[in-house]
């Protein structure tokens, strides 16, 4: 070998020693190197009597042994970073006499012995275990979680199939990347918590999730997720006063930012008072960021009810559902807690619902500086809460059982008409097609004009209003189906309001008829979207224009999206707005129209979308900002062509659902009855 090449592989030697002692900076931390860290943690803290008397030290220590476990939970480190955190519960429990202490060590043992049948750590855990479960008088290996109910065992196998997925979640850091993959696993653990609030696995899933947010944080770096670490740590707080998940949620909100702090909702009262309406507070001047709580507005039917709270701006919120009380005379009761906030001179306080589901909704001066809003309820079957933006308003959807409604509620089936036969949408219903209702939804109206034509004095709330009349039209003449419009003329609609609209009248299907527009006048196409998450910045722009509101605040309402997915009928949609966007670029180029670009189907969140309980799309019809598709959506011919086209859209997606929805009948054939 020369001496160049000696000196060479001794540099190469040198740099690759080096790299060995370097700290693996921007790298994912092993478990081996978080075991280390946590062993670290424990030897210090064994070495200060002063230290081992605070709670506070003990869990930050048993916090990193977990951590070994959640960062491979099926790796050779797993175990032992379980068996740690076991001992470390064990000794606390010695100090703190502190029974949670010793079932969070009896948990960890068992789950060593369950998962890690052929570890070395398995007959330590397994004799621990033993130990343990004697000194707290129970059978051996077998915690008082596993003798449960039917519902707590509902519970557990839930939790475990949520574990599930954060576990294969953390083992795959490309997944870790899409916010999606997060929201999913959290949605498992606070569904947990919203199926059962007082069961025993509601507090470790409100827990769980709370740390799913923070984790989230760590990629996407949105205060908006850490904000709901803290709000859900606070919850704990309030409502789990002697679980051991209270103390660890404190121990994680000591370590948060101040200004997080400050900008949460702390529920500090768990028990409902009555609302005092006629309290003495001073003025709303005093501080000039004061939210005014405006108006409550409702929209209902025997099985659905939408209220909605109308602010002047943004404010934090919390919310919580209450028992029925018999012993002074309480219903059961859902409010939400306004913070910083002050009710309107002209606010009607009450507002009288009546249905089968809610008596009322009320509000009123809670403290000096909140307002509650309570919704006295008679049954339910679930219940959402969200809010929107430009302007702020917070959504309350309730939800009743499908077969609530009583037969003397149910509107009467007309089966005559001049000629003595039954109105097609009648026919529709009693051979249960599938589809006999129809809300269509000319999107805009009144002062919200809409995108702006290329032309000048064009916009789009007057093109989608033709456009819409057309399609109501056909769908009467062609489908036979009824067909309700959202607005009929040229007034203003919240895009609550145009949901509400369609559950209330238990609509099948859901249409908004929209126009799109570019900054670039040269974008043209169709599209046509159904209620998801947005897939790429398209999305996002079309979203926040139809919904008046920042890309920004789109990204916000993607974290609430989840939480809405089980009422919304995503697939159903979806294969709607596919039938209807191929037959459109379809129809439209056997037309021979020119430049016909098929932009797909996409989705996103549209506010208009949102908790609609039927197969809903929003379709953009053609660019309002294009010069060819300004002129062709002026144009009733064109009009008339894409109406056509939807009408075959809709066709082919009840014909797919329903095969012989559109058979003919027999001459001597008569519906049943």
């Amino acid at each position: 070998m020369s001496k160049k090449n000696k000196h060479i592989l001794l540099f190469s030697l040198f740099c690759f020693g080096v790299c060995l002692f370097l700290p693996l900076n921007g790298q994912a931390k092993t478990p081996k190197n978080a075991y280390f860290e946590a062993e670290a943690c424990y030897k210090k803290l064994r070495t200060s009597s002063q230290k081992m008397k605070y709670r506070e030290n003990w869990l930050r220590c048993i916090e990193k042994f977990e951590k070994v476990y959640r960062l491979d939970p099926s790796g050779s480190w797993a175990p032992a970073g379980l068996y740690m955190s076991a001992k470390l519960y064990q000794e606390l429990a010695k100090r703190s006499g502190k029974k949670s202490d010793q079932q969070e060590a009896l948990d960890n043992y068992e789950r060593i012995i369950k998962r890690f049948p052929n570890s070395r750590y398995r007959d330590k855990a397994a004799g621990e275990a033993r130990t343990l479960s004697a000194t707290m008088g129970s059978e051996p290996v077998i915690s008082k979680k596993a003798l449960t109910t039917t519902a707590d065992k509902d519970g557990k196998d839930k939790y475990l199939d949520a574990e599930a997925c954060y576990n294969a979640l953390q083992q795959n850091s490309r997944k870790m990347k899409y916010r999606d993959n997060w929201l999913r696993c959290i949605e498992k653990f606070q569904s947990i918590y919203h199926d059962n609030p007082t069961g025993p696995w509601a507090a470790a899933s409100l827990y769980m999730s709370g740390k799913l947010y923070e984790g989230l944080y760590q990629y996407s770096k949105r205060k908006s997720d850490l904000q709901a670490a803290y709000d859900v740590y606070s919850q704990i707080i309030d409502e789990f006063q002697d679980s051991r998940f209270n103390v660890k949620a404190s121990l994680l909100i000591d370590r948060m930012p101040e200004s997080v702090k400050r900008q949460s909702t702390i529920q500090r009262d768990a028990i409902a008072q009555h609302i005092e309406s006629n309290s003495e507070t001073p003025s709303p001047n005093l501080h000039g960021d004061t939210v005014m709580v405006d108006n409550l507005r409702f929209w209902s039917n025997p099985n659905y009810t939408r209220v909605v709270i109308d602010t002047s701006s943004e404010t934090s919120y919390a919310h919580h559902l209450l028992k029925q009380d018999p012993s002074i005379n309480k219903p059961q009761r859902l409010y939400v807690d306004l913070s910083n906030s002050r009710l309107g001179e002209n606010i009607k306080k009450t507002i009288p619902i009546n249905d089968d589901l809610l008596s009322d909704a009320r509000a009123g001066q809670y403290t000096n500086d909140s307002v509650r809003v309570v919704v006295d309820i008679k049954s339910f079957e679930s219940y959402k809460i969200f809010s929107l933006k430009d302007p702020f308003r917070i959504v309350i959807d309730v939800w009743g059982t499908a077969g609530q409604t009583s037969d003397s509620q149910q509107p009467p089936i007309v089966t005559s008409k001049k000629n003595g036969k039954l109105p097609a949408s009648s026919l529709a219903k009693q051979l249960a097609l599938g589809v006999s209702r129809i809300v269509i939804d000319p999107g805009h109206g009144g002062q919200d004009h809409g995108a702006p034509g290329y032309l000048k004095g064009v916009f789009e709330k007057d093109i989608v209003l033709q456009i819409a009349r057309r399609l109501a039209k056909k769908v009467r003449k062609e489908l036979g189906y009824e067909v309700i419009m959202t607005r009929n003329s040229d007034r203003f609609l919240t895009l609550e309001e145009r949901t509400a609209i369609a559950n209330t009248k238990n609509a099948d299907l859901f249409i908004s008829i929209h126009t799109n527009s570019h900054r670039d006048r040269r974008a043209f196409g169709i599209e046509t979207y159904f209620l998801n998450l947005a897939t790429d910045d398209e999305a996002i722009r079309v979203a926040a224009i139809e919904n008046a509101t920042s890309t920004k605040n789109i990204s916000d309402l993607q974290t609430i999206l989840y939480d809405l997915m089980q009422n919304a009928k995503i697939n159903e949609s979806s294969r709607l707005a596919s039938h209807v966007q191929g037959r459109v670029v379809g129809h439209l180029k056997q037309k021979r129209y020119s430049r016909i670009k098929d932009k797909g189907v996409k989705q996103a969140p549209f506010y208009v979308l949102l908790g609609a309980q039927m197969p809903a799309i929003l379709i953009e019809t053609s660019f309002i900002s294009n010069p060819r598709e300004c002129k062709r959506l002026m144009d009733p011919k064109y009009q008339e062509r894409l109406c056509e086209a939807i009408i075959q859209g809709i066709r082919g997606y009840v014909k797919e659902t329903i095969p012989t929805a559109f058979y003919k009948a027999r001459p001597d054939s008569r519906p049943q009855s």
